[in-house]
C-alpha cells in the first residue's frame, strides 16, 4: 500500500509526498500518479522521507520520471532518501542522474 499526496506550491514547484514501499505492487500506481506531473518546464520535488523500501520497479518509475522531465526541460529534485535507499540509487548509478536534499527547504532551493 502506497500513499501519494500531490500538491503545487509556490513558483510551480510541485511537491510530492509518497509514503510507503514502492514496490512491483505499487509502482504502476505511482506512475500513474507522477508521469503525468512532466509538463514542459516542470519543477518536481519528490519526498521520499516515508518510503523505507524501493525495488527495481521503484527504480524504473524514477527513471521514467526523470526521462521524461528532462525531456521537457524540468526538474526533479528527491528529497529525504534514507540511508538505504540511498546505498541502492547509489550502487546502481540512480543518484547521477537525480538532485537529492535532505529536506524540503533545501529541496526547494535546488529547484530555484
Amino acid at each position: 500500500m502506497i500513499q501519494i499526496d500531490i500538491n503545487t506550491v509556490v513558483e510551480n514547484i510541485t511537491v510530492v509526498e509518497l509514503t510507503g514501499d514502492i514496490d512491483a505492487s505499487t509502482a504502476p500506481k505511482v506512475s500513474e500518479e507522477i508521469l503525468p506531473l512532466a509538463t514542459p518546464g516542470c519543477k518536481i520535488l519528490i519526498n521520499m522521507s516515508n518510503v523505507p523500501y524501493m525495488s527495481s520497479a521503484g527504480l524504473r518509475t524514477l527513471l521514467s520520471l526523470y526521462r521524461q522531465t528532462t525531456a521537457k526541460e524540468g526538474k526533479v529534485v528527491l528529497v529525504g532518501l534514507s540511508e538505504e535507499l540511498q546505498d541502492t540509487m547509489s550502487v546502481t548509478g540512480f543518484l547521477d542522474f537525480f538532485a537529492t536534499a535532505e529536506n524540503v527547504e533545501s529541496g526547494m532551493a535546488t529547484l530555484n
